[in-house]
């Protein structure tokens, strides 16, 4: 068992959509990912994802509306659900979801990170 300190393992990740994992538990994987731009529209089939600000701002674009969300604040995207997270300025997510997601979902393209680093 250890800790971890996530300000030491955000300072590791230097490029931006590219989740890596920071830990484990029951099949799940807690990721740490910075995002700045737009992403691209997409669902997950069967995994539902926990979005966690821990800095920054970010919204998220569903097909009916937009969700904004704070630092300290979280969004739970349901499985099936499409949606596009935006960044206006650099923001530091925490993700909490299945090891089996893929960050691009049903897409595949240049952001797809097959694997994700274990930091």
């Amino acid at each position: 068992m250890h800790k971890v300190n996530l300000a030491e393992k955000l300072r590791l990740i230097t490029d931006h959509w590219r989740p890596a994992v920071v830990g484990e538990l029951n099949g799940q994987h807690v990721k740490l990912v910075k995002l700045r731009g737009e992403f691209v529209w997409h669902h997950h089939d069967h995994e539902d994802e926990l979005f966690l600000v821990l800095s920054g701002r970010m919204r998220m674009c569903l097909r009916d509306g937009d969700i904004v969300v704070e630092p300290g604040e979280f969004i739970i995207i349901r499985r099936g659900a499409e949606h596009m997270p935006v960044a206006d300025e650099e923001v530091h997510v925490l993700l909490f979801e299945p090891a089996s997601t893929l960050n691009t979902g049903n897409v595949r393209n240049e952001r797809t990170v097959e694997r994700p680093e274990r930091l």
